[in-house]
């Protein structure tokens, strides 16, 4: 009962490659956003932040149509990729690590720019003063001391794009081997008569690597609070 089928490891293996790319994709973006949240003050910047968490409280499928809309072969943006670059996104794999990571962006987004707001700004400006630019005093200040919510970003956005369902679906439809992940394997799955013991299989395994990637999550959004308040009392 516990050992996977061919269809369904392909289904696990294509689900980690998503969500490895999508994290890795979204990630500097998110750090780069958070920034400007954390650091910026301009007119239209709850404008700003309301449209990057939009993802978060949308139904996955109205953000699936939106990007079926934008980046489908007849999109605003899609048919001219197709024509300029030959890049397809729709109902193919890179669609669905589109769909993912712009599922996950607002849950990468939210951690990294509470922790850049706990690094005291003096400290790139006591790098500028010892002759560092801006840029690099950020590199080398900032995005280090602020390094425990990127890593608690990049786990979520992680876990999030491994469990995406309902953007991927709309975007790229269910197609086994190409777009068909853990989550759409368990949908299928329950569409069959028989099928509930892969899905239950499935469903173990997506559990697993939620509870693991939040226990780790949880542990280093504590070091961060830890190392806040020492920087506090310092």
């Amino acid at each position: 009962m516990w050992s996977l089928s061919p269809a369904e490891v392909e289904a696990l293996g294509l689900s980690v490659r998503i969500a490895a790319w999508s994290t890795a994709a979204g990630l500097p973006l998110a750090v780069a956003a958070a920034h400007v949240l954390a650091r910026r003050d301009f007119w239209g910047k709850e404008v700003l932040n309301a449209l990057l968490h939009m993802p978060l409280v949308l139904p996955p499928v109205v953000t699936g149509y939106l990007l079926l809309l934008l980046l489908g072969r007849r999109g605003l943006v899609g048919a001219w990729l197709e024509q300029t670059f030959g890049l397809v996104f729709a109902f193919r794999w890179t669609g669905a690590v589109v769909a993912a990571a712009v599922v996950a962006f607002p849950l990468m987004v939210r951690p990294i720019r509470l922790s850049l707001e706990a690094v005291d700004p003096r400290l790139e400006s006591a790098a500028m003063t010892l002759g560092a630019n801006r840029f690099w005093a950020w590199l080398t200040v900032t995005l280090p001391l602020s390094l425990p919510g990127v890593l608690v970003g990049a786990i979520l956005g992680f876990t999030r794009s491994l469990g995406e369902f309902g953007a991927t679906v709309t975007f790229v439809s269910n197609i086994p081997g190409e777009t068909q992940t853990l989550s759409l394997a368990v949908y299928s799955a329950l569409q069959v008569p028989g099928g509930e013991p892969g899905a239950l299989r499935l469903t173990v395994i997506i559990v697993v690597v939620t509870i693991v990637a939040l226990v780790a999550s949880e542990m280093l959004g504590r070091y961060v609070a830890r190392r806040t308040r020492g920087y506090a009392s310092a």
